[in-house]
């Protein structure tokens, strides 16, 4: 719905001060325009309006009972605006970061690193965005990003792959008896598949096709839209799924998923680190960058 009647800020500006300072002079040593510029904008208003707001009389002004009711409101609007604007700012400041990411990175691998950053950096209000489709995320939104990619970053991000995709097939323990299976008698059990693979990630056709079995015939399938949820069916026992590394790290150190199958193959894409190619990444983000960096080195 359309904002109507509404003047021209600048009209309102010239309002506020004029009523706070008391005259047009001091209005226009404040706002660095001369004092005509101030009265044609107040009289601009007042047109605009269709009332007087001011009464001039020897030389000074007053409000008429229009222009109070109009000062009062306008100023605390006017303020109102100026403290959201400040906190919408803030969110690119330096001690802000906002991160975005899928969800199965959020669930999987991001949401705990987090709560580690956030312990080792009190000062640092962090903030995370999930968004499953990269496309929809707007640049002024967020400081860094996380994302699966099979290509370079799309044009106005900038980034960096922080690690390959290396994709293996896991289960529960009790699943297959803690035995494990050649691909082609992975065939023979139910593969959780999720719907967005046959685009963005790893398929199990693909896979299968990349260790020289292409065109497999599945015989059981469970498809979900959401990968988390392929991995929680995965450790209650109900089939096997492709894990990501490190995404799946772990829920392989806490033995609640093995392997299924020896075999390991290594995709076309990886996980980048992004932020908005138009801007550097605040002192925040950098933090966050090199804790990262850290963290990832020490785990190989």
């Amino acid at each position: 719905m359309r904002i109507d009647p509404l003047p021209p800020l600048t009209n309102l500006i010239a309002f506020e001060a004029t009523v706070r300072l008391g005259s047009f002079t001091r209005a226009a040593l404040e706002l660095n325009l001369t004092q005509s510029a101030i009265s044609r904008q107040v009289a601009q208003l007042e047109a605009f309006l269709g009332r007087a707001l001011f009464r001039r009389e020897h030389k000074r002004l007053h409000l008429t009972v229009s222009g109070q009711r109009y000062a009062e409101r306008v100023q605390q609007l006017l303020a109102d605006l100026a403290e959201t604007t400040a906190d919408v700012m803030d969110l690119s400041g330096e001690q802000q970061l906002v991160l975005a990411c899928s969800s199965g990175v959020a669930a999987l691998w991001l949401g705990p690193l987090i709560g580690r950053f956030a312990s080792a950096f009190p000062s640092i209000d962090v903030r995370l965005r999930v968004l499953d489709n990269l496309d929809t995320l707007l640049k002024p939104e967020f400081d860094l990003a996380l994302y699966f990619l099979r290509e370079p970053p799309p044009p106005g991000l900038a980034g960096r792959q922080l690690f390959p995709e290396w994709v293996g097939a896991y289960c529960a323990p009790e699943y297959l008896g803690g035995q494990q299976l050649s691909p082609l008698e992975l065939l023979d059990r139910r593969l959780l598949m999720i719907e967005d693979g046959q685009r963005r990630w790893l398929s199990w056709a693909e896979w299968f096709a990349r260790l020289g079995y292409p065109a497999p015939r599945i015989r059981q399938r469970l498809t979900v839209s959401q990968y988390p949820i392929l991995v929680d069916l995965a450790i209650a026992g109900h089939g096997i799924v492709l894990g990501w590394r490190p995404m799946i790290d772990a829920h392989l150190r806490s033995g609640s998923l093995v392997e299924a199958c020896s075999e390991c193959v290594q995709g076309q894409g990886g996980y980048y680190l992004l932020w908005p190619g138009d801007r550097q990444p605040g002192l925040a983000a950098r933090r966050f960058e090199a804790w990262l960096n850290d963290g990832l080195s020490a785990s190989l």
